[in-house]
């Protein structure tokens, strides 16, 4: 009788145990996520900081652009509203139309040739493409981290332990075709 007591005493303990672990490793991954969301939504803040200073630089020489300038602007309240709300889905949408009026405002800068050879037009083209490509590593390391997140979820027996203490899946950071396609400049000035 004491035996059989020891034993269910023993897998109690063992099973105890391995809920603690697994319990733990979710709340890393949710940590994580956060963590990694956090990292991008600085890059995101710092960007945000930027344009309008982009946008003032090239009022200057750019007065016939004016809806280019405006597109920006516009995209960039829609990238600064889903942000705040840490709305992922529109996020991604507000990006790709970021993006694009980027790539127009570029482009359009080269017709400038005084804009071009403008010292602080150079540094915050050269700083927001900077940050483009940091918000595009930190992406990459945000998804992976839900993706991993998302499937310990799934897995058995993490499922159970997940469930009980209400542990939620992240959405993934998905832009459109568009975004994700390279942008091909010289064919911006055929």
């Amino acid at each position: 009788m004491i035996e059989g007591g020891f034993i269910l005493f023993g897998i109690a303990s063992i099973s105890a145990l391995y809920t603690i672990l697994i319990y733990n490793r979710l709340v890393s991954l949710k940590h994580d996520t956060s963590k990694a969301w956090s990292n991008i939504d600085v890059l995101l803040k710092q960007r945000h900081d930027e344009l309008p200073k982009l946008v003032e630089t090239c009022k200057q020489y750019m007065q016939h652009e004016r809806e280019t300038l405006e597109k920006v602007m516009y995209a960039r309240s829609g990238v600064s509203n889903a942000r705040k709300a840490g709305n992922i889905s529109e996020l991604g949408k507000a990006e790709s139309v970021l993006r694009q009026g980027l790539v127009s405002l570029f482009a359009t800068a080269e017709a400038y040739p005084a804009l071009k050879a403008d010292a602080s037009f150079r540094n915050l083209e050269s700083r927001i493409t900077g940050l483009e490509n940091a918000i595009a590593d930190r992406r990459e390391y945000y998804n992976e981290v839900v993706n991993n997140n998302n499937v310990r979820l799934e897995q058995f027996p993490d499922i159970f332990v997940a469930r009980l203490f209400g542990f939620d899946s992240f959405d993934l950071l998905q832009f459109s075709e568009e975004e994700k396609a390279d942008v091909d400049v010289r064919a911006l000035f055929r």
